[in-house]
């Protein structure tokens, strides 16, 4: 019996950005207004406390160095100045009791009127009838009341007695909740605030990421660099200010390095200045060539533009000579396939005579012309497969004898050259586009002649294909033998000059060497070398 495969899990859902920056928030300032309303509520009592002390303390002090009090301590306890003095302080500052006691603690004011003359009641009066004030929680006749006491002098600075002061604790307790109740509304009116203060912090973020999700924003992030890296172009792109921002693989391998963009050589400094010239000016640049590490490049550069503004350009460029030999491979297969399509003409017209002549039974005319026709095929095609053995460079060559012959001219391959295979296929296109300017360029020299021939020797030993093009041409001045490698270089007008210039880089990147010899209205041949790797596909 088969077991059931398990159910795929789920995908984790992720948390939305409004969601995730609420919870931040609100936990911080939830935190923080924890922390500030602990402490307050924790402290508030005891300010409320002292403030209500500092209060009685000063009621108790003016009544102390009252007129009225010092002489009513001098009167009998029963019948005194005092009593409406501190009926009338009790209820201006809405107090629980005012007393007044002599030096023996003895009441000369009292709210209940029964126990005036009496005794005042608690130990907390011992410190006053010594001459320090006190303040205490006590509960006396009334009720249990915050009682703070004064020392009263007389005009002698001697103590006559003392002042009490009581304010009942419910009173106190009251004033502390009110305290308490505006910490809390201050509270919710913070909460407030930040709930707004958050709700515009959310909007402004997803404004800045364009709606999007962080979880969005990092696959978006991904997928770019994954699709920049995998491009063949060269890309880099700078800010407003022209500060590189991207750069992708391809464009390092082409600068070299990210170090040496830095480093400001010739063709990167002309890179970062067409892109600035383009932050500048907001127009594109297309299809600008330029030199750089002893590559050709093809570069197009346009503006980044934000709401109307350019905030930065980006260019990409790729290798010129690639696009060359691309070219330089179409046209060896166009000349193969015209190759081909010639000698399938030649052919069936061959097969016509042959059929006549065999109708008109001249087998001797017949046999003339069958051997005739072996000859010109060995000497042709036949000689050239099998001194060639890369069937790209046989094609190729074959396209060019048939091009020399259009032109009134003849390609000969010397009977000693022998080119074996290669598996390169670089070292194949480097060779097919040296050789096709090479020919190129001795057919266009002689084009002014009746008659002319181009010579090719190609020979390989020991991993190196050497190469001889000669043609019987008018030859180049000697004072343009250092020049013509040069690039831009021509005397066939403008927009030229770019053949040999490539010719000798691709050259240079294989390692191989092409010089030249020219003798003004004699000869002009080219000696050429490079690594052929041949033995790898016999290995």
């Amino acid at each position: 019996m088969s077991e059931s495969p398990l159910p795929a899990a789920a995908p984790k859902r992720r948390m939305k950005l409004s969601t995730l920056v609420t919870l931040m928030v609100c936990s911080v300032v939830g935190a923080v207004l924890l922390l500030t309303c602990a402490l307050w509520l924790g402290q508030i009592g005891n300010a409320t406390r002292d403030g209500v002390k500092e209060t009685a303390l000063a009621v108790a002090r003016t009544l102390a160095d009252s007129p009225e009090v010092k002489r009513g301590l001098l009167q009998s306890p029963q019948n005194n100045s005092i009593i409406p003095l501190a009926q009338a302080v009790k209820e201006r500052n809405d107090l629980l009791f005012v007393v007044v006691t002599d030096i023996r603690g003895i009441r000369y004011s009292h709210p209940d009127k029964a126990v005036i003359g009496q005794p005042f009641i608690g130990e907390d009066l011992r410190p006053a009838l010594e001459g320090r004030e006190n303040v205490s929680i006590n509960h006396g006749v009334l009720a249990e009341a915050l009682r703070v006491f004064t020392p009263v002098y007389d005009d002698h600075h001697q103590q006559i007695g003392v002042v009490v002061i009581g304010i009942s604790l419910s009173k106190v307790d009251e004033q502390i909740s009110r305290s308490r109740w505006s910490v809390i509304w201050s509270a919710l009116f913070s909460v407030i605030i930040a709930g707004v203060g958050i709700y515009g912090l959310v909007w402004v973020l997803k404004r800045e990421l364009l709606g999007l999700e962080p979880s969005e924003l990092s696959s978006l992030f991904q997928q770019r660099q994954a699709m920049l890296q995998s491009l063949k172009e060269g890309v880099m792109a700078v800010d407003a200010q022209g500060r590189v921002t991207v750069i992708n693989h391809a464009a390092r391998q082409i600068l070299l390095s990210s170090s040496s963009i830095a480093q400001g050589e010739p063709g990167q400094a002309q890179l970062l200045n067409n892109l600035t010239e383009v932050v500048a000016s907001g127009e594109a640049i297309q299809d600008r060539e330029l030199g750089c590490n002893g590559r050709l490049l093809l570069s197009n550069t346009v503006p980044v533009r934000s709401q109307g503004r350019v905030i930065g350009a980006i260019s990409t460029f790729r290798d010129k000579t690639e696009v060359s030999q691309l070219m330089q491979r179409l046209d060896g297969m166009v000349n193969y396939v015209d190759a081909l399509r010639t000698t399938s003409h030649e052919f069936m017209n061959k097969l016509h005579v042959i059929l006549g002549l065999l109708s008109m039974k001249s087998y001797d005319k017949l046999e003339e012309y069958v051997l005739l026709t072996a000859q010109t095929y060995q000497t042709d095609i036949g000689a050239i497969q099998h001194r060639v053995k890369s069937p790209v460079v046989a094609g190729f060559l074959l396209g060019k004898i048939n091009r020399a012959k259009e032109r009134g001219f003849s390609l000969q391959l010397a009977d000693e050259s022998l080119v074996p295979d290669n598996p390169n296929e670089k070292q194949v296109t480097v060779l097919v586009t040296v050789l096709g300017n090479l020919i190129e360029n001795a057919l266009d020299a002689m084009s002014q002649q009746e008659e002319g021939e181009v010579s090719l020797l190609m020979h390989c030993q020991q991993g190196w294909l050497t190469v001889e093009v000669s043609d019987d041409g008018p030859g180049i001045p000697e004072a343009h033998l250092d020049a013509i490698f040069a690039k831009g270089f021509s005397t066939k007008g403008e927009n030229r000059g770019v053949g040999l210039f490539l010719a000798s880089q691709q050259l240079d990147e294989l390692g191989g060497t092409i010089t030249v010899e020219s003798e003004p209205g004699v000869f002009t041949q080219f000696f050429v070398s490079l690594p052929w790797d041949s033995e790898r596909k016999s290995a």
